[in-house]
């Protein structure tokens, strides 16, 4: 009976933990490095009374790791958004906030993505289709799924499907409840069981520093992978993000989001749909502000304040709690005009190397990229595998 290939992670985010699963299942042996001391890498939620994610990380239902999740019963409970909260969705266009989109926005909403070229920027195609002011609003609600400053100068193919599946109704995006802690910590059990060894607070600086007895999925960040692997060509496009975190004592009236047409920014009302990740009695609000390479975070922090302003009436007078931070290049790839997800690094990087993260060449949105990379890593790290142990054995 041939011995099972051994297989070495780095990296316990959701890429890591994805590939792990995937790989045990398949039945190889499996080790997994990750440097801190919980698993979850930007999955992670924090601990204690406010329970925050780095970003609003959300499931979409219309991509394939949805179905993986729960076939696996992963996903868990989720927090549904009550159909009042769905109507204090604010949108902020022309200096005040509004209910509705302007109507050139809802018409670029029918045009399919594959209908949007990959070689021009998403301004000049929506401009082209609905006018000016509708291609501007249209980019500036995008930045919820891009994390950029600037999204009409991406590509239109790459902007457009985000866009209409930001849009979807009913909607994709879910979210667990709890936050991604709890999946986070169902894939760990699931992970433990299938016997994947877990080193926690194992760093790894260098790949020499890994004993070299099987396939290597490498499942960082695009930054730290470049480290890793000593390879300066690991590079990619990603965003830039205040985020900006508080809770306030609860008040009828306040507005579930509020996004921004005029500019790029989002802000979220967790706790209208989970209760749990706020004490009773109050709520927990998260800003997303784009910066561009201009910007200090306390730019972002300010225009943060602006729409808290406008969508949740004396919320200062009502504080709690409040942190901010900046997410720099931790948002997910970008593919500028003429390129998909095709051109960015691919996964086989060769010699038993193969990377995995939300910067690699695998389609999706966001943690789908993480996703798929992450299956597809352990596909080809496999299949290569046992057809060296064949061609030596023969």
């Amino acid at each position: 009976m041939p011995q099972a290939t051994h297989l070495t992670i780095i990296g316990g985010g959701f890429a890591g933990l994805t590939a792990a699963i995937t790989a045990a299942e398949a039945g190889a042996r499996v080790t997994l490095h990750e440097s801190h001391h919980t698993l979850g890498g930007r999955a992670r939620t924090s601990e204690g009374p406010y329970r925050t994610n780095e970003g609003p990380h959300a499931l979409y239902n219309g991509g394939p790791h949805w179905t993986w999740l729960k076939q696996r019963d992963l996903i868990g409970p989720l927090a549904p958004l009550p159909p009042l909260e769905g109507t204090r969705l604010r949108l902020h266009h022309h200096g005040t906030l509004h209910r509705v989109p302007p109507l050139a926005m809802l018409k670029l909403l029918r045009r399919k993505p594959e209908q949007a070229p990959v070689d021009q920027d998403f301004t000049t195609w929506a401009t082209a289709q609905v006018g000016e002011e509708g291609a501007r609003a249209a980019a500036h609600y995008v930045a919820v799924a891009t994390f950029h400053h600037d999204p009409g100068s991406l590509s239109a193919r790459f902007v457009q499907e985000r866009l209409r599946r930001a849009t979807k109704l009913p909607p994709e995006a879910h979210y667990p409840r709890g936050g991604w802690a709890s999946v986070i910590d169902r894939m760990a059990a699931l992970a433990w069981n299938l016997g994947v060894r877990v080193e926690t607070l194992a760093r790894v600086d260098s790949l020499a520093d890994v004993p070299r007895n099987g396939p290597v999925i490498v499942a960082t960040s695009l930054d730290a992978a470049r480290r890793l692997c000593g390879d300066d060509s690991l590079r990619w496009e990603s965003g830039r993000t205040a985020l900006v975190d508080l809770a306030f004592r609860t008040r009828k009236g306040d507005a579930f989001a509020v996004s921004d047409l005029d500019r790029t920014g989002w802000v979220e009302r967790f706790t209208a749909q989970d209760r749990t990740l706020a004490p009773a009695g109050e709520q927990l609000v998260q800003a997303q502000i784009p910066l561009s390479p201009a910007e200090t975070k306390a730019d972002g922090v300010a225009r943060a304040e602006h729409l808290l302003d406008l969508g949740f009436d004396g919320w200062r007078e009502r504080l709690t709690w409040r942190r901010a931070s900046v997410a720099n290049g931790r948002t997910g790839a970008l593919d500028r005009p003429g390129t998909t997800w095709r051109d960015r690094p691919r996964i086989d990087r060769g010699h038993g190397v193969y990377l995995a993260g939300d910067q690699v060449a695998a389609p999706g949105l966001l943690s789908e990229v993480s996703f798929n990379s992450a299956v597809e890593a352990v596909t080809l790290a496999l299949t290569r595998s046992r057809l060296d142990l064949k061609s030596a054995s023969g």
